[in-house]
């Protein structure tokens, strides 16, 4: 039986410490070849871990930007908690269309990604490319039939992806609540931010509607790029819209509202549009089986799956293709490539090179920190991006099940989720009245305070 490996590096860690699970699940020790002066020589469990994690991510994430990317890895976790069973990746399709070619050039972005294989992303980015060539060269019939099993693919990609949302939205509600649960206090432990900090920066990769269903639940408003109400349109000036309210007896001072994120869609979105010259958020039920349905609407002009804006999508020409994700990417090096910034990823396997390009751009500057929160590394390309960026004091690590598990994390590690003000302050009235000896943590030297000993 393979042993499972967690992988921690935090505060003044001056390399990953591995460690495993021992006979007693609920106790763990090093790995052969690791030592760290926190662990000891002793066995050790989720107390010392917290102890040794919270304290240092309850300061990291009161940097003055925070921004939180999240993969496929979270739509996993939450449909595991909700189906019992791993949500459907992107498994590669056959188009029989060039299929050597397209496969081939598949593979050769996959191996520059550090994929094993090509993927469905993969194939339709060769595909798109081939189908563009074909119309240069004026070979219609074949551009006519390679367009129309695009069409084809996409359609059955949606419905996959609306799969997994009604896997969770259809599960027994005992799950269901249990999944909703812990995904709304894992948004919220991000987002409780008071009002004089810069507002919480979400990026996702992932097309599914899971987070907005969570942020609906927790009643977090999110901010995107989308205006209007009936049929939202995607809006190149963002104009840096916010949400603000007027305090009971004051005038003319109004202050930002706590509970408010922006939020950024990288690649896209099963519910969005291509009409005309307008990108437009279509409203798609969470969990509905199909999207065909809601593409026959008037405003639409006749629209198909052969518009909706996955990345990378199937527009006819390539100004069209690199928008909006033109605008999305700029938003997401804008929000992380700030002094005082903090880059949180969970569910990333770091497998975008246009991403990993933006992270390593972030850590060029000295005050900025990444946060790595994984379940697991299986092809290894976490670590090998670690030490690619050559930057480890500015890195801290969180890999493996102990550490990177939904629930564990949500209940264990994560910072609570309130308004830190009120802890900071009641924090400091303790330091007044009993000192900071009265609440000594075993991973915590001497005359320091720890601060999850409050909470």
């Amino acid at each position: 039986m393979t042993k499972v490996i967690n992988v921690l590096k935090v505060r003044d860690d001056h390399c990953p410490v591995h460690f495993e699970a021992t006979e007693d699940a609920r106790k763990y020790k090093l790995s052969e070849g690791h030592e760290a002066p926190w662990a000891g020589s002793q066995e050790f469990g989720l107390k010392e871990l917290r102890g040794r994690i919270e304290p240092w991510l309850t300061a990291l994430f009161q940097s003055e930007h925070l921004s939180l990317l999240l993969g496929s890895g979270l739509t996993h976790a939450v449909h595991y908690l909700a189906a019992n069973k791993p949500a459907s990746g992107m498994g590669a399709v056959a188009i029989s269309s060039y299929v050597d070619e397209i496969s081939k050039a598949a593979g050769d972005t996959a191996d520059k990604a550090g994929r094993e294989k090509g993927n469905l992303e993969d194939q339709l980015r060769a595909a798109n490319e081939l189908l563009r060539g074909l119309e240069i060269l004026g070979k219609s019939e074949e551009a006519l039939r390679l367009r129309e099993e695009l069409r084809q693919t996409l359609a059955i990609f949606a419905k996959s992806i609306l799969k997994n949302e009604a896997g969770i939205a259809a599960a027994p509600d005992t799950n269901r609540e249990l999944a909703f649960n812990t995904l709304v206090t894992f948004l919220m432990s991000f987002s409780s931010r008071t009002g004089s900090r810069d507002r919480l920066n979400i990026f996702t990769t992932n097309y599914d509607r899971l987070i907005e269903a969570g942020a609906e639940l927790a009643g977090l408003h999110l901010l995107d790029r989308f205006l209007g109400n009936l049929m939202p349109i995607f809006r190149s000036s963002r104009l840096d819209l916010d949400m603000h309210y007027n305090p009971p007896g004051i005038r003319g001072e109004p202050r930002y509202l706590e509970g408010v994120a922006r939020f950024t869609k990288l690649h896209g979105s099963v519910d969005w549009v291509e009409t005309g010259k307008d990108i437009r958020r279509i409203g798609v039920p969470f969990g509905m089986e199909s999207v065909d349905p809601f593409l026959k609407a008037p405003g639409l002009q006749g629209a198909s799956v052969h518009k909706l804006m996955i990345y990378p999508n199937a527009a006819k020409d390539r100004e069209t293709s690199d928008y909006p994700y033109v605008e999305l990417f700029r938003d997401l090096a804008a929000g992380v490539c700030r002094p005082n910034s903090t880059l949180v990823t969970y569910g990333y396997s770091f497998g975008d090179e246009h991403i990993n390009r933006v992270v390593r751009d972030m850590l060029t500057i000295p005050s900025t920190h990444l946060v790595v929160i994984s379940r697991d590394d299986p092809l290894g390309r976490i670590m090998k991006t670690y030490k690619e960026l050559g930057r480890p004091s500015q890195v801290s690590l969180l890999i493996g099940p102990a550490l990177a598990d939904l629930s564990t994390l949500t209940e264990t590690f994560l910072p609570k989720a309130a308004i830190d003000k009120t802890t900071f302050r009641m924090s400091e009235l303790l330091r007044q009245r009993f000192g900071t000896e009265q609440h000594p943590s075993p991973s915590v030297g001497k005359g320091e305070f720890d601060v999850s000993d409050l909470i």
